[in-house]
């Protein structure tokens, strides 16, 4: 009997080294895990910070668009106000 109590003492006494082992091991991972999720985190940071950069230069691009389409507009309601002109004086002039 002695010696199955040592044997259980002893058993036991592994059982808990072993359980000791595997929680350590599992808090290794759960800390890498975390470091990484932590990165990752950051570099998510960093992307939305690129991403409104983005957003800012393409928004200015639009403008810079819609600024040349307006002068585009003003461009071509000059040259058919100088066409009627011109057509106005080919008539008064006979020349058409």
């Amino acid at each position: 009997m002695a010696n199955r109590e040592k044997l259980d003492a002893k058993g036991s006494r592994g059982n808990r080294l072993m359980t000791d082992d595997i929680e350590n091991l599992v808090l290794e991972h759960l800390r890498h895990i975390r470091g990484r999720v932590d990165q990752i985190a950051e570099d998510m940071g960093d992307l939305k910070h690129r991403m409104s950069g983005l957003e800012q230069a393409m928004n200015l691009v639009r403008r810079e668009v819609n600024l040349g389409e307006e002068t585009d507009a003003r461009q071509q309601i000059t040259l058919d106000k100088l066409a009627d002109r011109i057509g106005r004086i080919e008539r008064r002039l006979e020349l058409s």
